[in-house]
């Protein structure tokens, strides 16, 4: 419910109705205050001199000039000046709003009107004149300062509205550009790893060359469904027919997918055993893909960093959160065929600082670092 409240206090629709019922009430206002101060046979004029005011929200300052004609000719028309004056320091102030110059030269035009007509009342000196003229020119200022203000802090919101669609759009950017890192990296990865292996035994074993290749292509295919899909959810702003349909828009990657991120890393030479604490539930999405993501960019460091034949991977599933450990011993002398072992010091870094951030975005707790008895260790526990 309160969603909805929010939203409703938000939109277009009711902005639009309030700004309406506002200039709705001031006409019917000023007509009334107008009947009260007429004589009685020009009971039905005050009708025709309140209608200008329903049209102050597209013709601020037409209107403000009708109405200062209508103060002007105050004493053709029976009614009181100052009544007309009132309504003209209220219209003074909104046009600051939208036109600070107009109102400027209106609010002078309405003072010098205010002091000759208050210098044709019967009984009324030009001392008169002038203080009630001092007293509306105090007024008008009031007004155009209060408008200039409200001016300032509409302008002063919308920067902030761009500067916050400015930062939208960059951390969308960041949170792609992480996206690309995570899986090519991977991909690559195994790609670079299975071509070594192949190239190695291309003469001797051609069975294992047809494996690698096989997997190469596949890796290949999945990397590019990917990134079609990536590309994909990027353009869902600006609808094109000829796009494909094809390919899925939604975010790829969860904790369902690690089984086949594992079976997909056996083929590069390295074995991850992956073991399930707790009891296995869906997850919100971003927790799902950023688990999903740490676990594939920790297993591409071990195959690409380390010598490790073998690494593991445990998913532990809490009552308010889930967490991951990723640990391999290090290089143990043996390496698979056609690994060439990389130096942790090779890598450019910005797959730890993807995986930190990841976790530091979500609120969790996220650590890195080489083991004392050999190997690496990644842990990371996201709320959920």
């Amino acid at each position: 419910m309160e969603e909805l409240l929010q939203r409703l206090s938000t939109s277009r629709c009711v902005t639009w109705l309030t700004a309406q019922a506002v200039v709705l009430a001031t006409a019917c206002f000023y007509a009334l205050m107008l009947a009260w101060t007429m004589p009685a046979s020009r009971t039905g004029l005050f009708f025709v001199l309140a209608l200008p005011v329903l049209l102050v929200r597209r013709l601020p300052a037409v209107v403000f000039a009708a109405v200062l004609g209508e103060a002007v000719l105050g004493d053709i028309f029976g009614a009181r000046p100052s009544i007309v004056f009132v309504l003209l320091v209220a219209l003074g102030g909104y046009l600051a709003v939208r036109r600070p110059k107009a109102a400027a030269v209106g609010s002078v035009a309405a003072v010098a009107a205010a002091f000759v007509n208050v210098t044709h009342i019967p009984g009324e000196t030009v001392s008169d004149a002038a203080q009630f003229a001092g007293g509306l020119a105090l007024c008008f200022a009031v007004a155009w300062v209060f408008g200039g203000v409200y001016r300032k802090r509409r302008e002063y919101l919308e920067a902030l509205d761009e500067q916050g669609a400015a930062r939208a759009v960059l951390t969308e950017r960041l949170r792609i550009a992480r996206e690309l890192h995570d899986s090519v990296a991977h991909s690559i990865g195994i790609i670079t790893v299975l071509s070594g292996a192949a190239a190695r035994v291309v003469e001797t074993k051609p069975e294992q060359t047809r494996q690698a290749l096989t997997g190469i292509e596949t890796t290949g295919r999945e990397t590019l469904l990917e990134l079609q899909r990536m590309l994909g959810a990027l353009r869902r702003a600006e609808p094109d027919d000829a796009m494909p349909q094809a390919a899925p828009l939604a975010p790829a990657g969860s904790l369902a997918d690690v089984p086949r991120l594992a079976e997909r890393t056996a083929d590069a030479g390295v074995r991850v055993h992956v073991t399930w604490r707790g009891e296995r539930r869906p997850l919100p999405p971003e927790i799902e893909l950023s688990a999903f993501r740490i676990i594939q960019e920790s297993v591409t460091n071990v195959v690409r960093h380390s010598g490790a034949r073998t690494c593991r991977v445990a998913v532990g599933y809490e009552p308010k959160g889930v967490t991951i450990e990723v640990v391999d011993d290090g290089d143990d002398g043996l390496g698979a065929p056609g690994r060439r072992r990389l130096s942790a010091a090779g890598g450019s870094g910005f797959g730890l600082l993807g995986m930190r951030e990841r976790v530091t975005l979500l609120s969790g707790q996220f650590s890195a670092g080489r083991r004392p008895e050999g190997g690496f260790r990644v842990t990371a526990r996201l709320p959920a």
